[in-house]
């Protein structure tokens, strides 16, 4: 029964696991960041090459299912339709997926990379580091962090929906695995841990971003008094907006997340070097597209430096720790969807729109570095929050433009908090589809919780890396949810066939 639903060993185990992980992250900060340092140097430096071999595996099968013969069968009944309107459910995956990430990045990763190139005879700060710069952002983020996405979000529609299976991970993988309680209970259980820690550094990062964005606003102190405040707000905001559900609140929020984007996205895009961020998108897309191949299966064994690893592999381990939070939450919301309408859009549509954001934004402090002498490349080394801001004052209606930015970034940590808290209750509930209000207040209530006191103990970044750990073992089990789908898929294709062959 739902009202039962934290008797469930995965609800019990977990919240015990993450207790125990926020102590000692907030009473031995230091010792903790350093473990968890090593444990993930450990995993993409001697598997690095495996995150990037795993990730083009993803694309390759996905493009695969969409163009093939599997493309056409719904995530759900054969009759069944779309849930959600286009524009709210690419609001709704784009929000989830990486909204706040990408407000955040649109401008510091181009200039990192411009300041900072990926390629060591490379020299910095010249029109062919920009170049470089804008291309490899276009690949950071593209479809490859959203193929790890659209794998788990696949696997667990198509059962959720059209096998009435358990919306879980374990679910995802029996097909090649079989049914084993314990095995199923552990997977769900590190599913939970890792999406927990991950949502709540993630909400504390954001909350240290808008206090700074209020600070050089308006002179608010950026003290942890300030980050409590706005860490409370943000609760009582997608606590209100999870009590409503999915189809007011979280729709809500979706379509204004994806409204906000556009205003600020056009206004960028009028008010600075329009023909520029044209052209370099336009030439960043040409680049992303010749050198797919080659950044997808970049290393650097005869030399070369740490970049790959401090960049690529870093948001692959990121993208595969969050994979079974965003992916599952994709998946609720694609209800009645083709295979291929599902891959194409979770594929296509969102990468394109953070390519658009990168081109316009990053594209705007590039032009304004190389030929106005601003120096934002050296203002975002020194503090990488501050890019964004810095590139709104060199264009009109900069504290307007500022404001709408932290209320974008307020209203995309909300909406994650949101689904996070939904996905977190239905992973507890032995994948309901509703799970029980009283565990998604639990679950809302223990996120914010957990930044707060990271927040005032300053272990946020520790915990972080700690998340970033469970990517090696997820790896795994999304090479095991491939084999699951191809699996599922050829035995419902040859029932079909048959059950056809008999009619006729």
């Amino acid at each position: 029964m739902k009202k039962k639903a934290y008797h469930n060993p995965v609800f019990f185990v977990s919240t015990i696991i993450v207790g125990l992980l926020v102590i000692i992250g907030a009473v031995f900060p230091e010792g903790f960041g350093k473990v968890a340092q090593a444990l993930f140097d450990f995993t993409t430096i001697n598997f690095g090459w495996f995150y990037l071999l795993a990730v083009f595996v993803f694309i390759m099968v996905l493009l695969g299912l969409a163009i093939g013969k599997f493309g056409k069968l719904r995530l759900g009944p054969s009759n069944s339709r779309p849930e959600y309107s286009f524009f709210t459910w690419i609001g709704m995956l784009f929000s989830t997926g990486f909204g706040s990430g990408l407000v955040f990045w649109g401008v510091a990763e181009p200039m990192s990379h411009f300041f900072e190139t990926p390629f060591p005879g490379l020299d910095a700060q010249t029109p062919e580091a920009a170049r470089v710069a804008m291309g490899y952002a276009f690949f950071n983020w593209g479809i490859s962090q959203w193929s790890v996405f659209a794998i788990v979000g696949l696997v667990i529609a198509y059962i959720q929906f059209r096998k009435d299976g358990k919306g879980l991970i374990s679910t995802a993988i029996e097909p090649v695995v079989g049914k084993n309680r314990g095995i199923a209970n552990t997977i769900d259980s590190f599913a939970v841990i890792a999406t927990v820690m991950g949502v709540a550094t993630s909400l504390g990062l954001g909350i240290m971003q808008m206090n700074g964005g209020l600070t050089s606003i308006f002179n608010i102190p950026n003290t942890i008094w300030v980050q409590i405040i706005i860490a409370g707000v943000m609760l009582i905001t997608y606590l209100s907006s999870s009590v409503t559900g999915l189809n007011k609140g979280m729709k809500w929020l979706s379509n204004i997340n994806l409204s906000l984007c556009l205003l600020l996205l056009l206004f960028v895009f009028f008010a600075g070097p329009t023909v520029f961020i044209l052209e370099s998108f336009v030439l960043g897309i040409g680049d992303y597209l010749t050198n797919f191949v080659q950044y997808s299966l970049r290393m650097t064994p005869y030399g070369g430096g740490e970049w790959v690893h401090q960049w690529t592999i870093f948001y692959w381990a990121w993208a595969i720790s969050w994979s079974p939070f965003v992916g599952a939450f994709i998946a609720r919301v694609s209800r009645g969807r083709t295979i291929r309408e599902f891959i194409f859009g979770v594929l296509v549509v969102p990468p394109a729109i953070a390519c658009l954001w990168i081109a316009v934004f990053g594209g705007t402090s590039l032009f304004s570095d190389l030929n106005n002498g601003t120096q934002i490349a050296e203002a975002v080394n020194g503090d990488i929050a501050v890019a964004l801001f810095e590139t709104f004052g060199t264009l009109p209606l900069s504290t307007i433009t500022s404001l709408l930015a932290i209320l974008l970034i307020f209203t995309f940590l909300v909406t994650s908090a949101d689904s996070a808290t939904y996905i977190l209750g239905s992973m507890t509930s032995k994948g309901s589809i509703n799970p029980a209000m009283i565990t998604k207040i639990i679950w809302g209530v223990l996120i914010t919780a957990i930044s707060v006191v990271l927040l005032l103990a300053g272990g946020l970044e520790a915990l972080q890396t700690a998340a970033l750990i469970s990517a090696l073992p997820f790896a795994v089990i999304l090479l095991v949810m491939v084999a699951a789908i191809l699996k599922l898929l050829k035995k419902d294709v040859k029932s079909k066939e048959k059950v056809d062959k008999e009619n006729k």
